[in-house]
């Protein structure tokens, strides 16, 4: 009775959002939702040795930080729900390694966040958990020279490219409290369309944003009119235009309703992002800290969040694979 067409789950008792953490990276300080993160770094090392080591302390302390404002201890928590971009989501795993939380690890590259957050809930209405976590991060430095070319380098990056955001966001799912709630989930399927240019994300992951879009709309009955704000994770400005028109070839419209993580966090005048951001920090520290802040203060009441991902690696890059494309969705509504 909970399953709407054939990638739609709806929840009989949705859980609710307790609370979030979000802290960023200077740049993205510098960005203009700057007063909606909790905390914003003064450099990218953070005290640490390595970049790498940075964002680990980064998902940590925000961890710590949820864990804070929701007055609840990690004692409380039956899982959490974490992942990365790094190789073997290695930051992840270090970061909560002391935390004592049974501990699932995730890959849906830029769409851990929103993965984490299904996954979560359907734990919570299936009455397998209580309360849990949900977090994701990435880092500007870590991810380019895993990913791309060493910073050192200086590589001109085409216009097409985007900027991972330097950052992570987490939320604690419960099946009790107050606060917006997660009333449907429609899970993505992969959708690769011959794209190979790592500089170019966007372009990879519009369909699969496209795809999982139209089978929420087909599973829930609903339309764009439905809710105040459609949000993609990270499509950045080329994937937002890819995103809009292949949807008007398919007669939905969501022009009106549509904005995407990645176009909203950087100001792309001003800080030359080029097409914007990505990263799994990018959709979870902006749902963490603007979009939940809009729920909580009833500006915004029906949210469909879809984080975007590019589903490619250091392996698949070198051998020239093209790159599939996930996108999962999440409709978060205020009930009461």
């Amino acid at each position: 009775m909970k399953r709407l067409g054939s990638q739609t789950v709806k929840f009989a008792t949705p859980p609710y959002i307790l609370t979030t953490a979000s802290i960023v990276g200077k740049k993205e300080g510098e960005g203009p939702l700057a007063q909606y993160f909790d905390q914003i770094l003064d450099d990218e090392y953070w005290g640490e040795k390595s970049f790498e080591k940075a964002e680990t302390k980064i998902l940590r302390e925000t961890i710590n930080l949820a864990l804070s404002k929701s007055n609840k201890t990690a004692g409380d928590m039956h899982y959490i729900f974490a992942g990365d971009l790094l190789n073997q989501c290695i930051s992840s795993s270090s970061a909560i390694k002391d935390s004592n939380i049974p501990f699932f690890g995730l890959f849906g590259a830029c769409s851990t966040m929103t993965e984490s957050m299904s996954l979560g809930a359907m734990l919570v209405d299936g009455g397998f958990a209580d309360n849990l976590i949900c977090a994701t991060s990435s880092h500007f430095c870590s991810a380019e020279r895993q990913f791309r070319l060493p910073l050192e380098q200086g590589g001109q990056r085409p216009p097409s490219a985007q900027w991972t955001v330097t950052g992570s966001g987490a939320a604690i799912l419960s099946n009790s409290g107050s606060g917006p709630r997660i009333t449907h989930v429609t899970t993505g399927k992969i959708v690769e369309m011959g794209i190979k240019d790592a500089n170019n994300m966007g372009a990879a992951m519009a369909p699969a944003a496209v795809d999982t879009i139209s089978a929420h709309f087909s599973d829930t009955g609903r339309n764009a009119d439905y809710y105040d704000l459609i949000i993609t994770g990270d499509l950045g400005e080329v994937g937002m235009e890819i995103a809009s028109e292949m949807l008007e070839e398919l007669g939905t419209s969501i022009t009106d309703k549509y904005n995407d993580c990645g176009v909203m966090i950087f100001d792309s005048d001003k800080q030359d992002t080029h097409s914007g951001g990505s990263g799994c920090g990018c959709c979870a520290s902006v749902f963490s800290g603007y979009i939940y802040r809009e729920l909580l203060e009833k500006r915004l009441n029906r949210v469909l969040l879809l984080a975007t991902g590019a589903l490619m690696s250091p392996t698949s890059i070198q051998q020239g694979d093209a790159i599939g494309g996930i996108a999962h969705a999440i409709a978060i509504e205020n009930l009461e």
